[in-house]
């Protein structure tokens, strides 16, 4: 089912300073922590599950990822991570992903991730519980 993303959830941070590369710009792989920041907080506002670590139990796993990278972003710096689900299938939803950086007024990354509900016993998929989907939806029509 495809949703129109709202980007419900939001994360402010500032840029550290140890972010940026030898080029003179923020590294690419901190994107994807950026995202992931955002992610959690997504998890935790629809009450989503998280086993503990080694531990048997139900809850999302990343399947795959990915980053447009639209203009480079450097130290100082404060942005806006903002974060919705634009799919929610059976088992598995989208998370898609944008940037706002304060400094430059302007959106510098979108991406997505594929995210799935997952049963870490038996190390398969598994359906989204009823009252995590009907979570999902309420936050994302919010």
């Amino acid at each position: 089912m495809e949703i129109e993303t709202r980007y419900p959830t939001v994360v402010e941070q500032e840029v550290a300073w140890g972010e940026q590369d030898k080029l003179g710009h923020v590294n690419n792989i901190n994107y994807f922590r950026y995202f992931e920041n955002a992610r959690i907080a997504h998890f935790r506002a629809v009450q989503m599950s998280m086993p503990e670590p080694n531990q048997p139990g139900l809850g999302p796993i990343l399947a795959s990822t990915s980053c447009d990278y639209l203009k480079p972003l450097v130290f100082p710096d404060r942005i806006r991570i903002e974060a919705g689900v634009s799919r929610l299938g059976n088992s598995s939803f989208v998370h898609s992903y944008r940037i706002y950086s304060q400094q430059q007024q302007a959106y510098v990354a979108r991406g997505q991730s594929v995210n799935v509900y997952f049963d870490y016993a038996s190390q398969k998929s598994t359906p989204l519980p009823a009252e995590l989907r009907a979570a999902i939806l309420a936050l994302e029509e919010a």
